[in-house]
């Protein structure tokens, strides 16, 4: 009987089968440190969560004095892209963003530009703040400022004329191009421009994604500036609806990460983009 015990114990067969197949599995995934030993899947699902970042850091602001000679360029350089990507919007003449139809309506209304509303409403966005219990800052500023300028060079420098094929093209490329300066600016986390300081404070008031919030946002925007006479198209439409996934989708590899957050890793995230 004893015999008839071993050979069934050789074989797996018995009521603690389940223990032997767990640790033969534990002794073949463990080194000779006693880390885990990584299988080809097991090390490409690794290297994925160091490419591709599951959620961002929160998107408090952090300090100017801290990686400024990242940060800084990367601040500005997704505020020219923001107001570049409004211009595309505009040349492509499918309808623009909501917040350009809302400029658009205003300019039949008064007699300042484009790049001169923008501005004016971005000062007049910054009352909504208040219960939200955000506060200016340095991205708070330089939204204003940049956008304004960026936009109007943006219709400076575009052609008027483009067919219908090149417009398609400018009207995707438009609002792929304007998810990925929001989510670089913000990244940056110097403080979110006016408009999306109500995205991102709303977000942090009511507990919503950051999608859900900033197309609220957008849909609002939109019914207001088509009451004014601002022109709406199917872009106007596809922007409010697609934006907001876009910006959160890339927002995880842009935002930037403090020394205290990058320190909470553990020491992981040294070969990290922060």
């Amino acid at each position: 009987m004893q015999q008839d015990s071993d050979e069934r114990q050789e074989r797996g067969v018995g009521p603690d089968r389940g223990e032997h197949v767990a640790t033969a599995a534990g002794e073949r995934g463990t080194g000779q440190d006693g880390g885990a030993e990584s299988s080809p899947c097991r090390g490409s699902a690794a290297a994925a969560s160091r490419t591709r970042p599951s959620s961002p850091p929160p998107l408090t602001c952090i300090p100017v004095g801290e990686r400024p000679l990242w940060r800084l360029p990367q601040l500005f350089v997704g505020l020219a892209l923001y107001g570049f990507s409004l211009s595309v919007l505009v040349r492509a003449g499918l309808g623009v963003n909501p917040w350009s139809v809302l400029y658009e309506g205003l300019e039949r209304h008064t007699a300042l530009s484009f790049g001169t509303i923008s501005a004016v409403l971005g000062v007049l966005v910054l009352l909504l703040w208040i219960p939200l219990r955000q506060r200016p800052t340095l991205g708070t500023v330089a939204n204003i400022v940049v956008l304004a300028c960026s936009s109007d060079l943006g219709l400076l420098l575009l052609p008027h004329h483009f067919g219908l094929p090149a417009r398609i093209g400018l009207l995707v490329g438009g609002v792929l191009l304007n998810g990925l300066s929001v989510a670089v600016y913000v990244g940056a986390r110097f403080g979110p421009g006016p408009r999306d300081g109500l995205m991102t404070g709303a977000s942090a008031v009511t507990g919503r994604s950051l999608r859900q919030v900033r197309t609220v946002i957008e849909v609002a925007v939109l019914v207001l500036g088509g009451l004014l006479g601002g022109s709406v198209g199917p872009g106007t439409v596809l922007y409010a609806l697609a934006v907001g996934p876009v910006t959160q989708f890339l927002l995880p590899w842009c935002a930037c990460r403090s020394a205290a957050e990058r320190g909470g890793d553990g020491g992981r995230a040294a070969g990290r983009r922060v």
